[in-house]
């Protein structure tokens, strides 16, 4: 099976990543994200000397909460290489925060091609969030 990337998301997440800013690891890269009402949402992962960066994922995710909008639909990760580069531990509570279970997280290798796809609930199973704070969350009723 595979997952069709629409071509200009494509485009957009090599040019993203090939601006990440990567000194120190050499692993750059990009995240692009849907939100509810459609827009997307480009970040790049962002390094500095104390080793304390900001990903990819948080990247798009700020983009997203600074435009006004809270809610993911689909994450789209590229990396530097042929093999899986999925959001770290850090970025997939972050991601949790605004998806829903049925949320896909499709990561794609270094050209573009997708490689695999997961829902939030495969990422992050078992997952801690808002509800186990006793709030109501939005993304799971």
């Amino acid at each position: 099976m595979t997952y069709p990337i629409p071509n200009d998301i494509r485009q957009r997440l090599l040019a993203v990543r090939d601006n990440a800013y990567v000194p120190y690891s050499h692993h750059p890269v990009g995240a692009a994200l849907e939100s509810g009402n459609g827009q997307i949402f480009y970040g790049c992962n962002v390094e500095i000397a104390n080793y304390k960066g900001l990903c990819a994922e948080a990247s798009a995710i700020a983009a997203m909460v600074s435009s006004g909008q809270q809610t993911i639909t689909a994450l789209y990760v590229i990396g530097p290489g042929e093999h899986l580069c999925t959001p770290c531990g850090d970025c997939r509570q972050r991601i949790r925060e605004f998806a829903s279970p049925e949320t896909q997280i499709h990561v794609l290798d270094a050209q573009g091609e997708w490689l695999k796809s997961y829902s939030m609930d495969e990422l992050l199973p078992d997952s801690f969030g808002p509800e186990n704070l006793g709030q109501s969350s939005p993304m799971r009723p």
